[in-house]
């Protein structure tokens, strides 16, 4: 999956994958008799909507905090235009496929920190072995199972020193792998493989993310200044080996929640890139060429506390999945071209046989208009017969119009269909991410996102012990299946046990998957360069600012 000169043979199903379009809306060069004669000002201002809850590259699982890290940090491997894997903070990475489980990075002598320290390999084998520690607590310490006895220090089970990765030198990392992973140089572009700097993360592990001084990163911006829930500032990092190419001076990050705030912004020119529009206003944007729908690998569901009375028998979670009409919903409120959601894994994503897709090949788990009489059928099955006796539940959705929308008509539909009553509860953000984390909810609006183009993506977050498996689903045979195909070199056979689990986890309906997503973004005519790639990472490093006085 990387470039030619590493010796590396490539999946072509996950090559197609990776090189679907991701030109959110600016990309291109203007023409060359179209460019201004005079200089412009580099400068752009994107609405990241909520402030993350946090922006330490080893503990983030959101959207928004992974855009920051994007731009402060850098791992190893980036991704080009076409969104395979190349070098980044290493110059090179040495492969051989007769030994699969072992690669050499060779860190970039002229890689630094933003203050102009050295960047070394030794920050890469800190970093990893930090997001491992079971006292750090990251959520997505699996990210780095794949790495020799990862999973074993991640539970206490090895020390530090017998994991995978180490640094031979100042400038070369060598990493062995338990088993053959595919995928892993694209792992190596995720933030949660970034370097972060010891002696600035020891010296203050809980507070040194809130301090620009010390929100010290090796990437192509740095930050500035930060003004909590309202917006952070970036300038153009100069000790970033790759500065040359970085056209923006400064860039600016808001925080408007309500979309038609930030289409309000936007229109009065405050706001330069948007890429999450009022759901009302989508079809005209995209009509007036103000906005267009990009790839994005993601499932928008509804998830339930699994461990709940009532939400802990499969069969009432089922019929709260069969009770919703999916098309009717995502005309009503998206009126997009996302697809109901009518299985785990979403469209985008290649099976073992890379002509086919995985959800093609998987196949509907229901109809996406749902099954009124067999959600009734399940709901009496399960002792609540017209909904009688069943309790009132709480559905919570963090702060967004299109979420109460989902959540409004979901309430009607459950209500009509089933004679069920729910209670909508709109939570701030900043406490809506951990209340799902700790299982402190009933029922809430969820998501997720691929951090890489193989459907593994999906299912390792609903593995019992995972720290991002929100409804608190536990099934030892399912467990058995994603971590066996985790291990298993023939690809054929691995997917197979992907798919077979897939069915277990949709037969036990955990959560409710309900649409595909799609991205619709808003970008100004004279911005150029932006990249959203399918798994909603932002890439400003190549972004520029032409034609704005013209425009204006």
């Amino acid at each position: 999956m990387n470039k030619k000169s590493l010796g590396q043979k490539i999946s072509m199903g996950l090559l197609v994958a990776l090189t679907m379009s991701t030109l959110a809306g600016c990309g291109g060069k203007t023409p060359a008799k179209e460019a201004t004669k005079t200089k412009e000002e580099q400068s752009l201002v994107y609405n990241l909507e909520a402030e993350p809850d946090s922006i330490d590259p080893t503990l983030l699982t959101t959207v928004g905090g992974m855009t920051i890290a994007n731009q402060v940090f850098e791992g190893l491997m980036r991704l080009d235009d076409t969104n395979k894997p190349v070098e980044a903070a290493a110059e090179k990475v040495d492969f051989d496929a007769a030994n699969p489980t072992k690669y050499v990075f060779h860190i970039r002598k002229n890689a630094k920190w933003s203050d102009g320290k050295a960047l070394t390999a030794k920050d890469f084998e800190y970093s990893w072995k930090r997001v491992l520690n079971p006292k750090t607590a990251s959520d997505y310490a699996n990210q780095l199972y794949y790495l020799k006895n990862g999973q074993a220090y991640n539970a206490g089970k090895a020390k530090a020193e017998d994991v995978g990765v180490k640094a031979l030198d100042d400038n070369t990392l060598e990493v062995n792998l338990e088993v053959p992973t595919p995928y892993f140089l694209q792992l190596c572009a995720l933030s949660t493989l970034m370097p972060v700097r010891e002696d600035i993360v020891e010296k203050d592990p809980e507070k040194w993310t809130l301090d620009p001084k010390t929100y010290i990163g090796n990437g192509p911006f740095k930050l500035t200044a930060w003004t909590h829930d309202a917006s952070m500032e970036y300038v153009k990092n100069d000790n970033y080996w790759n500065k040359s190419q970085v056209k923006l001076d400064k860039m600016k990050f808001v925080m408007i929640v309500q979309t038609t705030s930030a289409l309000a912004a936007f229109e009065t020119g405050e706001v330069d890139y948007l890429d999450d529009l009022p759901s009302n206003d989508i079809p005209k944007l995209i009509s007036d060429k103000k906005a267009t729908s990009v790839p994005y690998i993601g499932n928008y569901y509804i998830s339930l506390n699994n461990k709940l009375k009532g939400l802990d028998n499969s069969k009432v979670r089922k019929a709260l999945s069969l009770a919703i009409n999916r098309p009717l919903l995502i005309d009503a409120v998206w009126k997009d071209p996302r697809k109901p959601a009518t299985g785990w894994i979403p469209y985008g994503i290649s099976d073992s046989d890379s002509s086919k897709q995985f959800r093609a090949v998987g196949g509907d788990f229901y109809d996406p208009k749902g099954d009124v009489a067999e959600a009734k059928k399940l709901l009496a099955e399960a002792g609540y017969p017209d909904g009688k006796g069943f309790p009132v539940l709480e559905y919570a959705y963090n702060k967004n119009e299109t979420h109460a929308k989902v959540a409004q008509a979901v309430q009607d539909m459950w209500k009509k269909n089933l004679g069920i009553t729910v209670k909508l509860t709109e939570v701030d953000w900043k406490v809506f991410v951990p209340q799902r984390k700790s299982g402190n909810y009933q029922i809430s609006r969820d998501g997720w996102i691929g951090d890489y183009m193989d459907p593994m993506t999906f299912m390792d977050i609903l593995v019992s012990t995972d720290g991002n498996n929100d409804p608190k689903y536990n099934n030892p045979k399912y467990d058995e299946l994603v971590l066996g195909a985790k291990k298993e070199k023939d690809p054929v056979k691995r997917m197979q046990m992907i798919h077979d689990a897939e069915k277990i986890m949709m037969e036990d309906m955990p959560l409710i998957p309900i649409a595909f997503y799609v991205s619709n973004v808003a970008c100004k005519t004279y911005v150029k360069g932006v990249r959203k790639i399918p798994t909603g990472m932002m890439y400003f490093d190549r972004a520029y600012i032409e034609g704005k006085a013209a425009a204006n």
